[in-house]
C-alpha cells in the first residue's frame, strides 16, 4: 500500500556547529556539526531522501577529528578541532534520493556568521537543485580558523547556528534554473563569447573576466579597480583601474651582482620581481642565478604605497596571497599558453600587493590569435591581444605598465621584464628593468569571504559590504 504525504509537512537538513574554545593564545577551536533530513510530497509514491556518506578532509594546517564523522539515514555528524590560525578543515556530505520521486531543493537557509576568528562556507546543493531518483548530491562545508593577530573573544570562539535546507517533490518536467558561479556572493552567468565572465580554460576551478569591457568594475580603496579572476581558492584577484605614476621596476644598481648573480649588469636592473630561495632559472634553464633581494617596485608597493596609499579598511579586506614570479620566456617554436603559465608558476612569492601575470593579460583577450607570449612579438601581430580590458588605454593616452613576470629568451635578457603597451597596438613587450617610463598597476587578492552589491558595472560597480 502507497502512502499519501501531507502536502504541509516540511522537514529539514541542519546543520549546528557549536561548542568553539580557544585555551589561551595557542589552543584549539572546536566544532560539532549535525545534519538531518527529510522530504515532502504530495502524490502516492515513494518518498526516501537521505545521508548516505560523510568524508572529512584537511584542506590546510593540522585540525583533527576529535570523533569521526559518522552519519544514519536522517543525520549526519562531526565535531572538529582547529588547533591554530589557517587549519581548516572539509566535510562532504552525500545527500541521496532512493526512492522513486524526484525531489527539488526548495530552500536553503545560511545564517550569518559573527564570529571574526572562525569562518565556515556551505556549497555545493543550491536551491532551485533537481535530485533525481537514484542520484546523489553534495554537500560540502569547510570550517576554518581565520588568521586572527590577537587572541579572539570567547563570543567570536562560540558559534551556534543551523543550516536548513527543505526538498519536495519536483513536478514533473521541472528544469533547474541556469546559474553559474558566484561573485561576491552573487550568481553571475558564464559566458562563452563576448564580453563577460569565463570559465578558465587552462586552470579548472578558476573564472577570469574577458572581453573589451566586461562587467568587472569594483570599489576599493575608494577607487575603481577590476576583479581579474575568481581563484580556485575563493579569493578574488583584482587590479586597479589605472596605473600610478611611472617609476622603474628595478632602478639601476639597486641590487648587486655580489648576491644576486641572475643579474648580471646592475645598471640596468633586474627582471625578478622578488628573493627566492636557491637559484632562480629561465624555463629552459639556459638562464639562471641567485637572486637574494627583493626588486625598487617590490619594495615601493608593499612598504610606501601599502602604507599611505591603502586605507584602514582596504588592508582589511585584502589578504596575503602567493604571486606567480616565475620567467616567461620567448620560443620561437612550440610556444603556447600552458607553457607561458608553468613558467610564471616556477617561482612565487607571498605578500600584499603585486604586479599583474602575463597569463592574466593574455587570457583576457577575446582575440583566437591572442595564444601565447611569443605570438604577437615574433609575427608581429602587435593587435592580436586586442579586444581586452587589460590593454584599454582608459584615460591615459599610452598605456604602459609593468607585469611581475621576468622576460627571457635564448639570449641574456636577465634584466627585462615584461611589459604591457596600449597605444597604436595593443600587446605586450619586454622594457630593462632600470627604465623609469613604465609605471606600477598595483594588483592585490580580496579574501574568499567578499560579499559584494552592485552590478559590476563603471557607473555601478560592485562595493564590498
Amino acid at each position: 500500500m502507497n502512502r499519501r504525504f501531507n502536502r504541509t509537512q516540511r522537514n529539514y537538513i541542519i546543520i549546528g556547529l557549536c561548542a568553539i574554545l580557544v585555551i589561551m593564545g595557542v589552543g584549539y577551536a572546536a566544532f560539532s556539526s549535525q545534519l538531518k533530513i527529510s522530504g515532502t510530497s504530495n502524490i502516492d509514491s515513494t518518498w526516501d531522501v537521505q545521508i548516505t556518506d560523510i568524508q572529512s578532509s584537511v584542506v590546510s594546517g593540522s585540525p583533527t577529528n576529535q570523533i569521526e564523522p559518522t552519519h544514519d539515514k536522517l543525520s549526519a555528524t562531526f565535531y572538529t578541532k582547529l588547533y591554530k590560525p589557517n587549519d581548516t578543515m572539509k566535510y562532504d556530505i552525500t545527500v541521496s534520493n532512493l526512492g522513486s520521486l524526484d525531489a527539488k531543493l526548495d530552500r536553503i537557509n545560511v545564517p550569518e556568521n559573527e564570529s571574526t576568528a572562525i569562518s565556515y562556507e556551505v556549497t555545493g546543493i543550491k536551491e532551485g537543485d533537481l535530485l533525481k531518483s537514484n542520484e546523489t548530491a553534495l554537500l560540502t562545508v569547510i570550517v576554518k580558523y581565520n588568521n586572527v593577530t590577537e587572541q579572539p573573544s570567547q563570543d567570536e570562539l562560540n558559534i551556534n547556528f543551523n543550516i536548513t535546507l527543505e526538498y519536495s517533490q519536483a513536478p514533473n518536467g521541472y528544469v533547474p534554473p541556469v546559474t553559474g558561479p558566484t561573485i561576491g556572493g552573487q550568481e553571475v552567468e558564464l559566458v562563452e563569447s563576448g564580453d563577460g565572465l569565463y570559465e578558465d580554460s587552462y586552470e579548472a576551478g578558476r573564472y577570469i573576466y574577458r572581453g573589451t569591457n566586461p562587467n568587472n568594475y569594483i570599489e576599493f580603496n575608494d577607487e575603481l579597480w577590476r576583479i581579474v579572476a575568481k581563484e580556485t581558492d575563493g579569493t578574488y584577484k583584482i587590479i586597479r583601474n589605472e596605473v600610478l605614476e611611472n617609476r622603474a621596476f628595478d632602478e639601476a644598481n639597486h641590487r648587486s651582482t655580489e648576491n644576486n648573480t641572475y643579474c648580471k649588469v646592475p645598471r640596468l636592473g633586474c627582471g625578478v620581481y622578488a628573493a627566492v630561495d636557491g637559484t632562480f632559472s629561465s624555463p629552459s634553464g639556459l638562464q639562471s642565478g641567485t637572486v637574494t633581494e627583493d626588486s625598487s617596485i617590490k619594495i615601493y608597493l608593499n612598504e610606501d604605497y601599502y602604507t599611505n596609499n591603502i586605507n584602514k579598511t582596504a588592508k582589511e579586506q585584502i589578504i596575503e596571497h602567493s604571486f606567480n614570479i616565475g620567467a616567461v620566456e620567448v620560443l620561437a617554436s612550440g610556444d603556447s599558453m600552458e607553457k607561458n603559465i608553468a613558467g610564471e608558476k616556477m617561482y612565487t612569492w607571498t605578500g600584499d600587493v603585486g604586479l599583474i601575470n602575463v597569463s592574466d593579460i593574455l587570457r583576457a583577450s577575446t582575440n583566437p590569435l591572442c595564444t601565447s607570449a611569443s605570438g604577437s612579438l615574433l609575427t608581429r601581430q602587435y593587435d592580436a591581444c586586442n579586444s581586452n580590458y587589460l590593454l584599454d588605454r582608459a584615460s591615459n593616452e599610452n598605456l604602459l605598465y609593468w607585469t611581475i613576470n621576468a622576460y627571457a629568451e635564448v639570449e641574456s635578457n636577465f634584466y627585462n621584464t615584461w611589459l604591457a603597451t596600449a597605444s597604436s597596438s595593443s600587446t605586450i613587450v619586454a622594457g630593462a628593468g632600470s627604465i623609469n617610463s613604465y609605471a606600477p598597476r598595483p594588483v592585490v587578492f580580496l579574501k574568499a569571504e567578499t560579499t559584494l552589491s552592485g552590478e559590476g558595472t563603471a557607473s555601478n560597480p560592485y562595493t564590498i559590504v
